[in-house]
């Protein structure tokens, strides 16, 4: 069994090697570059060196990723270096934390998340998504759909769940976008998105708070939280933070994964149409593009080993660094048959899309029916969508956590127009 310890998995007194820096540059295109694809499979544990000189191991295997994501023997608020992008451990409440700190977070809104109430909430989104497409079609017969749809509809929906008024969402989504920054904005930006974004939930805490003593609760999570059991309840900083924690995930993710579907199934020859005979076939497709779009910017949350433990088949010694890279492990051969293949009727595919384990996505529910009405929706309203420009000159979201375009520009053929 080799015995890592600082990242150097090389036998003691063989020549030292230059280990590569991560995250590493962003390149263009919607699945993962095939260049880092081949270091990922040439080894399941890669030495890199992160920014502040720290060393780490990329875990590139589909076991191995869901190993450290399940296992408590690798912790996440143990690294206490910083995370690999600008948002803040202290601004993270779930995603740096660990048991049991974790479970009382997610326990207090897990029921919000079901299954049954994404399934509830299906209508309610698709309506939301039938009144932008409105609007669009209204304006049209091009449009940035990032910025008319795929932004605005998951935003919307986490919005109304935390009770926030439509008008604020649009001054708030500047500030989760630098919250979401891997370099891209200044340090000064970010502090001060993340001040304006404690101070606005605040003052949303502040606005239910009147409400409860007037006898007007709201039915929003954010009261729910506020009135939760003693025992139960949340400080109000961990209530802000799960609030803007939420409206980040919920809205900014989505919103760039949304874009990263349609731009696949548009640049998949036949596929838009034949989804459009067959809506039923969209829930399989959306599965199949969680696995296949290149979602994480910096690669995966770092954690920290507790005590010794075997990963890999190699000894990894308590306090090492590891990044589980769920984009590497949904192109793991020992999973998935044809996985550099985007295969949209692919039905066997336990892809690591929403993670696993204990930090498995809280909105993954949500997130799906999303997904699902948001592209069935777009196919069923616009039709002959195509890209208005060429794919080579779309602008790439680098140097963020969330991969993606910044704006994607189509255009579709109005009906009673000549096909």
């Amino acid at each position: 069994m080799t015995d890592v310890r600082d990242a150097d998995p090389r036998p003691e007194n063989a020549p030292a090697a230059k280990c590569p820096h991560f995250p590493f540059a962003d390149r263009p295109g919607v699945s993962l570059d095939s260049g880092y694809l081949k270091d990922f499979r040439d080894q399941p544990l890669l030495p890199v060196t992160l920014t502040g000189g720290r060393s780490a191991l990329l875990v590139t295997r589909y076991a191995d990723v869901r190993t450290v994501l399940a296992d408590p023997r690798f912790s996440r608020e143990a690294c206490t270096n910083g995370t690999l992008f600008a948002r803040k451990s202290s601004a993270l409440a779930l995603a740096t934390s660990d048991a049991p700190i974790h479970t009382r977070r997610r326990s207090a809104v897990q029921s919000w998340f079901t299954h049954r109430k994404a399934e509830e909430a299906r209508p309610h989104i698709a309506a939301l998504a039938e009144r932008l497409l409105d609007r669009i079609e209204a304006a049209g017969p091009s449009v940035d759909l990032i910025a008319e749809f795929s932004a605005l509809l998951p935003y919307q929906v986490i919005g109304d769940m935390l009770g926030l008024p439509v008008s604020d969402l649009d001054p708030l989504r500047p500030w989760m976008t630098a919250m979401m920054s891997a370099g891209r904005f200044s340090a000064e930006e970010v502090t001060t998105a993340h001040e304006s974004m404690y101070g606005y939930f605040f003052d949303q805490l502040a606005d239910r708070r009147r409400a409860i003593a007037a006898g007007e609760p709201g039915d929003d999570l954010l009261t729910a939280l506020l009135t939760a059991p003693e025992d139960d309840r949340l400080s109000d900083e961990e209530i802000a933070v799960l609030g803007f924690g939420l409206l980040m995930a919920g809205g900014e993710t989505t919103a760039s994964h949304l874009a990263m579907c349609v731009l696949q199934v548009l640049r998949t020859p036949g596929l838009a149409e034949s989804l459009r005979q067959d809506p039923s076939a969209i829930p399989t497709v959306v599965e199949e593009l969680l696995r296949w779009v290149w979602f994480a910017g910096t690669g995966g949350q770092p954690h920290v080993t507790v005590e010794d433990v075997e990963l890999a088949g190699t000894l990894i010694r308590a306090g090492q660094v590891v990044i589980p890279l769920t984009d590497a492990a949904n192109r793991d051969e020992e999973v998935f048959t044809d996985p550099d293949e985007f295969r949209p009727g692919r039905f066997d595919n336990p892809h690591l899309g929403f993670g696993h384990g204990r930090h498995m996505c809280l909105g993954a529910a949500h997130a799906r029916v999303e997904l699902q009405v948001g592209l069935a929706a777009i196919l069923r309203r616009l039709d002959g969508l195509e890209l208005a420009v060429d794919e080579t000159s779309l602008t790439w979201r680098d140097q963020m956590f969330i991969r993606g375009v910044w704006t994607l520009p189509v255009r579709w053929r109005v009906r009673g127009d000549a096909a």
